[in-house]
């Protein structure tokens, strides 16, 4: 199968630099749009969507293969090798900065660096860790996705979104999450809901930026703070923003923040 009908993916701007933009569960690529612009005068911007979301072809969801995140790692390996020219530079969203963090882990020499963009380790509280939710937390929810998935998308997309002054954001949200093959978006979940690559931080050597808002449903601020602790050398960026998708509910200042750290690696 062709790579590029695999994840759907398209390219911008032709700068000597590249930016891998990887999106999130229930989304794809056009949740990447403000930034485009923004950085495709100075950077190549490859964008795609993780097979089973978007414009992928739903053929090549392989239950197995993406019975943990290190499927969607290897895909992206791929398209590195395939795509980007010189320094690399990973942006992944949510659960695709634990994706981001397994392929810089297993080839680091392929990366410049990475940014987080409210990245979760791990979803469920354990002794003095934070993730946010309690296990049962968890388990309500995926039962929730197993019984009712359109129902449940409908409540948790606009919460997810946060963005309480631009609630069209949530209808958007809401309707990607809609346009997900169910039993697809199910599965994903519970693979993204059960994840636990804690101990995969510390093992980054590759510079890294945590983008993370101050009021976030999904990745509380403990949780991006945790991340920054653990790995080596990293920086935490704060974003005033209510809502776990900054690119999308304040585009400004995370191309603010993403920029100034980019210049700081020149």
């Amino acid at each position: 199968m062709q790579l590029k009908a695999r994840n759907n993916i398209n390219v911008h701007g032709d700068g000597d630099a590249t930016l891998v933009l990887v999106h999130g569960f229930g989304c794809d690529q056009s949740m990447w749009r403000h930034l485009v612009p923004a950085f495709q005068d100075q950077y190549k911007l490859v964008l795609f969507d993780l097979v089973g979301s978007g414009g992928s072809d739903l053929s090549a969801y392989d239950r197995t293969k993406y019975s943990t995140l290190h499927g969607y790692a290897d895909d992206l390996l791929e398209i590195v090798d395939r795509y980007a020219a010189g320094p690399t530079i990973l942006v992944g969203h949510s659960v695709s900065a634990m994706i981001g963090l397994l392929a810089t882990n297993a080839a680091p020499s392929r990366f410049a660096a990475q940014i987080m963009v409210g990245p979760s380790a791990c979803y469920i509280d354990d002794g003095d860790y934070r993730g946010g939710f309690s296990r049962e937390d968890i388990d309500d929810l995926l039962d929730t996705m197993e019984s009712n998935y359109l129902g449940w998308s409908s409540t948790m997309a606009p919460a997810i979104m946060g963005a309480p002054e631009s609630p069209q954001l949530g209808v958007e949200l809401t309707n990607s999450f809609c346009r997900t093959d169910p039993d697809i978006a199910k599965h994903f979940a519970r693979v993204t809901f059960l994840s636990d690559h804690r101990a995969d931080l510390a093992k980054s050597t590759t510079p890294t930026l945590v983008l993370q808002c101050t009021d976030d449903l999904i990745a509380p601020k403990e949780v991006g703070e945790f991340i920054h602790r653990a790995i080596p050398g990293s920086q935490l960026a704060m974003i005033e923003n209510v809502g776990h998708c900054p690119h999308l509910s304040a585009p400004a200042a995370s191309i603010e923040a993403m920029r100034a750290y980019l210049a700081g690696l020149r």
